[in-house]
């Protein structure tokens, strides 16, 4: 059947004890309609079936049921009736009639509806917390309200309760949740009544004897239909669209709404903050949902990571333990350099427990050097030496480290009172000193990593040896790391990435590569490098997987992937589909993971699966082996299954706290009020399912306002992601006058794979968004840009551009009138002769990538470039056939004129 026609009709079933003169019925069935309706009368015929079952047998109601939820398929009759005859002589009369029917008394005397008209097409979107499955859309389902037979009702009650309960859920009208239950109940009774967010309401009479159905199929994606009884109580059943609400969902929401329901008529004087969504038994397994039990080894937990390590390099001493570039180390002279360099900071005085700056660039001298300052019983600091000095500088006095280890050629910012020394100096003040011995402790610190804060300031956050022990434990097996792995190092050390990639790999036996720092900048050398090292092991943040994506599809080398991990912001899977053309998900395992600095790296784990990217989910898949997962209202409270809500984190990977921050750590790290555990409120928005996996939907601080419309930022970038021809999107919140909220505006940033232009990109997100999420402009950009983490750098976005079509002319729609203003061509430069050519060349190409005319005294960066411009503008000078230009030196000439004279050079 059409969801539409059976949104379209009702159905009213009723018993007529035995004996029954069918010939008599249908007369009266005539007799009734003929008011209303002369001639479809003249042709209504009552339809008889005799069942071989008594009235009361349950196949009676089945049969009934199954009869009255039968739609009309013709417009030339608006009724239908059906007799359906029982073995012991009763009868149930069901009769299905459209909308404008109405089934008046006394019995058997149809109308005219004078209501409003049949449902539109057009119903409420179906409620986030659903779960339903897309391919039963058009399906009913339904569940009953399991009301107390104790509870008196009203419909006050009823729909208070339901109102309260989606006030939880997050959806509709929020609810003042310090007013008494009497209270609210009073001020809904003297309401003329509330709509339901998504859920149809309908409170009813009951009449013995007779069972009616509002619609054949729900409205909106649920419907609540009470029958209120004689005796004050009320029975009730939830009916929903399979394809917008799971089973086991619907049936918790009827619950909920039973038991707020329950609360409310019991105690009027209680407050509905008081008011539990759950009964405790719920709230029991929805917690035991969100936990994986540890695997592996519990004396793990006891354990160092350069503990781990010794043990690694006893076993496998002459294994190749990193490689960086033309240095190789053994596992054995990484041992052995690491000693030194520990032996070195003990020669300086740097007493165990002490924070210890890092400050180098990838190379093997990085991680000796980190794995020195474990030996020495201290934990290190990392830094990024490209952060502003202003930062370095914070992180270090924070930190309280009287000693920072830096590179010879980037010299660190002078701060008193610290020694900056090189790790050859290190280990030269370490010959002739021995490392003092320390017993093995899990629970010291290992490593602290500053992430960004609310406040401007960055965080440092505290985490012991024992989580990263504990990851390693969580994921060997499953993941099966060992030495057989080429790993690659390919992000900085001051993002918690690194942690997983450099002792994920050396304390499984594996080989660690060491990506230089200009390869990362460089796809298709970065490319190069994982096909001829072997790399099998490969760790990216999407928006950098999109882009060996790319790569692979253009480049001849073979890869001997067989897992790539992915973290450090939200995947959207459709951005694999290219992927899984070309690489079958048997021999290479894409595994999506969510996780936080605050629980080390990883919290959960889904392999992805072509299926996936066909259903376009957010899974990132249960809790780790030891972590814990759930999700809490803004009170702390537990939510259901379904529901959205900020993400909590516990168990294993929790971290110490904020470095300094007493008020911070007891804000994000709690005691859980429900076991007595510790948790971390993380500010990621997610749903746990009913396996258990969660659904990662984005942060909680995502979401902006215009106009009075809420809007999630990410929403639209999967929109925009959605179109075949977009690799990489991004969407932000802009003002054209800074401070006045009228001016505000949504500005999107794509990357094209295709020949497609920015106007198609608009047509399409019109074609899926509501008018006030439509992007005010798109710009077209060759690659999203990616902080040095790998997530996408708002702060480095262009001022928002026209859209611009294929053939690179320029369209922008007014944001009054919708009509597209007169392209802007950026005015070229007409030269004459050979090197002259060349010129013009280089400025189409950076005229092209900048969107903006330039000139040979403009710098690349000044006008808005970024390190993805750089790759598409090298790349676009290869296939025109101009000489190759490695990154590094497009950085060191940016200005257009010594660039040109550096193509001009190469050319000879």
């Amino acid at each position: 059947m059409s969801r539409s026609q059976a949104r379209s009709c009702h159905s009213l079933v009723i018993r007529v004890p035995g004996p029954v003169d069918a010939a008599e019925l249908e007369r009266r069935l005539r007799a009734g309609a003929a008011a209303s309706w002369p001639e479809p009368a003249a042709r209504l015929r009552l339809w008889e079936e005799a069942l071989p079952f008594a009235a009361d047998h349950p196949a009676a109601r089945r049969r009934a049921a199954a009869e009255a939820e039968r739609p009309l398929h013709t417009e030339a009759l608006p009724l239908r009736a059906v007799l359906l005859r029982y073995a012991d002589g009763d009868a149930d009369l069901v009769l299905v009639g459209r909308h404008e029917v109405t089934f008046d008394e006394p019995r058997f005397t149809f109308g005219r509806s004078s209501g409003a008209a049949a449902p539109q097409e057009d119903a409420a979107p179906p409620p986030e917390w659903g779960l339903g499955d897309p391919a039963l859309a058009g399906r009913t389902g339904e569940v009953p309200v399991p009301l107390p037979a104790a509870v008196r009702t009203d419909d006050a009650l009823l729909t208070g309760a339901a109102l309260l309960v989606l006030a939880r859920y997050g959806t509709g009208r929020p609810v003042d949740e310090s007013q008494r239950a009497t209270d609210f109940l009073a001020a809904l009774r003297k309401a003329e009544g509330e709509a339901l967010p998504g859920i149809a309401l309908r409170i009813d009479a009951a009449r013995p004897g007779e069972r009616r159905l509002p619609n054949l199929a729900p409205a909106d994606p649920a419907e609540l239909h009470f029958l209120r009884h004689d005796d004050g109580t009320a029975t009730g059943v939830l009916r929903h669209d399979l394809g917008a609400m799971a089973p086991v969902v619907a049936e918790r929401f009827a619950g909920h709404v039973a038991h707020v329901a329950a609360q409310l008529s019991e105690d009027g004087a209680r407050t509905l903050d008081t008011v539990e969504l759950m009964t405790a038994g719920e709230a029991e397994s929805v917690l035991r949902l969100g936990v994986t039990p540890p695997v592996g080894s519990p004396e793990a937990a006891g354990r160092t990571l350069h503990g781990l390590f010794a043990d690694v390099a006893r076993q496998r001493p002459d294994a190749v333990a990193l490689t960086a570039g033309d240095t190789s180390l053994t596992y054995a002279e990484l041992d052995a350099r690491a000693e030194r360099t520990a032996a070195g900071l003990a020669a300086l005085g740097v007493e165990p427990g002490s924070l210890v700056g890092l400050a180098l660039e990838r190379d093997a001298d990085l991680v000796v050097t980190m794995l020195g300052i474990l030996k020495a019983g201290c934990a290190y600091v990392p830094m990024d030496l490209r952060y502003p000095e202003e930062r370095l500088r914070y992180t270090v006095e924070n930190a309280a480290a009287s000693v920072v280890v830096g590179g010879a050629d980037e010299p660190f910012p002078a701060i008193d009172g610290v020694r900056v020394v090189t790790p050859g100096e290190l280990r030269t003040l370490g010959d002739g000193h021995a490392v003092p011995a320390l017993s093995e402790d899990g629970s010291a610190t290992a490593y602290v990593i500053y992430t960004s804060g609310s406040t401007g300031r960055p965080k440092g956050v505290v985490v012991p040896h024992r989580n990263v022990a504990a990851l390693l434990e969580a994921t060997r097996e499953d993941f099966g790391l060992g030495g057989d792995d080429v790993w690659t190092l390919f992000h900085s050390s001051a993002f918690d990435f690194s942690v997983w990639e450099i002792w994920g790999c050396l304390l499984t036996g594996g080989r660690l590569v060491i990506v230089d720092y200009w390869v990362t900048r460089d796809t298709d050398l970065f490319h190069e490098l994982l096909a001829r090292e072997g790399v099998t092991v490969l760790n990216q943040t999407p928006s950098a997987f999109a882009q060996i994506v790319e790569a692979d599809r253009q480049r001849p080398e073979e890869l001997s992937l067989r897992l790539v991990v992915f973290g450090g912001e939200p995947l959207d899977v459709r951005m694999l589909g290219p992927w899984f053309a070309r690489h079958s998900h048997t021999d290479c395992r894409l595994v999506n993971m969510f996780g936080i600095t605050e629980t080390t790296v990883h919290v959960t784990a889904h392999t992805v699966t072509p299926a996936d990217v066909l259903a376009a989910g957010r899974k990132v898949g249960p809790a780790l082996p030891g972590w814990t997962l759930s999700i809490r209202d803004p009170r702390g409270r537990l939510l259901p299954l379904g529901v959205p809500g900020e993400i909590c984190v516990g168990g294993s990977g929790v971290a110490d706290r904020y470095l300094g921050q007493p008020d911070l750590t007891a804000e994000r790290f709690i005691t859980d009020p429900y076991d007595g555990g510790r948790i971390y409120r993380s500010g990621d928005r997610g749903r746990l399912r009913p396996d258990g996996s969660l659904d990662h939907l984005g942060r909680l601080d995502s979401q902006v306002k215009v106009r009075g419309h809420r809007i999630e930022l990410d929403e639209i970038r999967n929109v925009l992601l959605s179109h075949p021809a977009v690799a990489g999107a991004a969407a932000v919140l802009n003002h054209d006058t800074p401070g006045d909220s009228a001016t505000a505006r949504i500005d999107a940033y794509v990357g094209l794979r295709a020949a497609a232009s920015t106007t198609d990109v608009l047509a399409h997100a019109r074609g899926v968004l509501p008018a006030y999420m439509v992007p005010a402009s798109v710009t077209e950009l060759p690659a999203i840009p990616l902080t040095i983490n790998g997530k996408v750098d708002t702060a480095a976005l262009p001022a928002p551009a026209a859209a611009r079509p294929a053939g690179g002319r320029s369209t922008v729609p007014d944001a009054a009138t919708g009509e597209a203003a007169e392209p802007h061509e950026p005015a070229g430069t007409t030269l004459d002769g050979e090197h002259d050519r060349l010129t013009e060349q280089i400025l189409g190409l950076w005229g092209h990538a900048l969107n903006t005319e330039v000139t040979l005294k403009d710098n690349f960066f000044e006008l808005g470039g970024n390190s993805l411009l750089v790759i598409r503008v090298l790349r676009e000078m290869r296939e025109k056939g101009l000489p190759k230009v490695a990154t590094q030196d497009f950085y060191r000439n940016s200005t257009a004129g010594r660039f040109v004279e550096l193509v001009r050079d190469a050319q000879g």
